[in-house]
């Protein structure tokens, strides 16, 4: 492991589909890390900058004989909390990407080991490090609840996108694997308590495993009285007719996203950028009319999906050298993934749940 303060952070990379990837060039790039090992249970080829790396099957045995200073875990859902405690039990710092876990005691068990062992632990919560993301959820706040969350994001998807997302459905269903990232803007927003959670289902391919659902929809009540939504469907038979809703409401007024015309629900850059924000303001002058037109922001020069996997990478980095307290940090990924997994139940169970 790393002697002093200025030596680059040595991390050892699970997991190299589409988001390990992105993080081994993130780590890459970053002068701050030196990459000990990339791991991944098959074999798959390295092109452009990570083409000089070898690659292994056994995150063990990378830890065992690499000692690094962090663990990078990007598998598949199943894996990530033994991997994490694995790793943060030998002194490592973590960074797993979203969900935590697929049980809230198993999130709970990553944030006890880290508290344990002293280490830093990040989750992938990608919007979080995304300007227009924080300007969205800066407008909303300043308007002031209850507020009402409209959001959701379906993907129509084929050929390796779809095979990655029935691999995905094994274990977690779409409302958990991408509801973290929005119910975490809902409760930073809000910033109250989720007091209930219902849910609904639908599987809409005999592709995916019985007992699995392609399609879902989660509704959650929180403690100030705020409600929200959130849908998610993948697959060939998806819409793309409003695939992308970001709307927020609120007595005095609404903040949304609006999308560029023509975008693609398959296009992993349309996840995180924001193009558009519309603020409108609901106050009325003596006539009765709006006071004022709504507000365009045009949110250019964003960044696209490998600058945020950076800028992921580089809060890591700062968390390490600075010694940042991320309790917050590890308290609302165990909250947001509660509310997906409670949705899940009442889907399963067509009851609601009482947080």
């Amino acid at each position: 492991m790393s002697e002093t303060r200025n030596d680059p952070l040595r991390v050892v990379v699970a997991g190299l589909g589409n988001m390990g990837r992105s993080h081994a060039l993130a780590y890459h790039r970053n002068p701050g890390f030196e990459i000990a090992a990339l791991v991944n249970r098959s074999s798959v080829n390295l092109e452009g900058e990570l083409a000089g790396y070898a690659m292994e099957p056994s995150f063990e045995e990378a830890l065992k004989r690499e000692r690094p200073d962090v663990a990078s875990i990007n598998t598949y859902s199943d894996s990530h909390a033994d991997f994490a405690v694995m790793a943060l039990e030998v002194g490592c710092h973590v960074f797993v990407e979203k969900p935590l876990a697929t049980t809230v005691r198993d999130a709970e068990r990553v944030v006890a080991a880290a508290k344990a062992n002293g280490r830093k632990l990040v989750i992938g919560y990608i919007l979080r490090h995304h300007p227009s993301w924080q300007r969205l959820i800066a407008e909303a706040r300043a308007l002031g609840g209850p507020f009402v969350f409209r959001m959701n994001l379906n993907q129509q998807s084929s050929g390796p996108t779809w095979e990655t997302h029935r691999e995905l459905m094994q274990t977690t269903s779409p409302i958990v694997d991408c509801g973290v990232h929005y119910v975490d803007v809902m409760c930073q927003i809000t910033d109250a308590r989720p007091v209930e959670v219902r849910g609904m289902g639908l599987r809409l391919s005999n592709e995916i495993k019985p007992g699995m659902y392609n399609y879902g929809h989660l509704q959650v009540l929180f403690e100030d009285g705020s409600v929200g939504w959130y849908e998610a469907g993948w697959g060939p038979m998806i819409s793309e007719t409003a695939f992308f809703v970001k709307d927020i409401m609120s007595p005095k007024g609404s903040v949304s996203i609006i999308m560029d015309e023509g975008a693609k629900s398959d296009d992993i850059d349309t996840h995180t950028k924001t193009a558009t924000i519309r603020i409108h303001k609901a106050a009325r002058g003596p006539e009765g009319h709006f006071a004022a037109p709504d507000e365009i922001l045009r949110m250019e020069g964003e960044p696209g999906h490998q600058e945020l996997c950076e800028r992921e990478q580089a809060f890591l980095l700062k968390a390490v050298r600075e010694d940042l307290d991320l309790s917050r940090h590890m308290e609302d990924a165990v909250q947001s993934l509660k509310v997906c997994l409670a949705a899940d139940e009442s889907v399963r169970t067509g009851r609601a749940v009482r947080l």
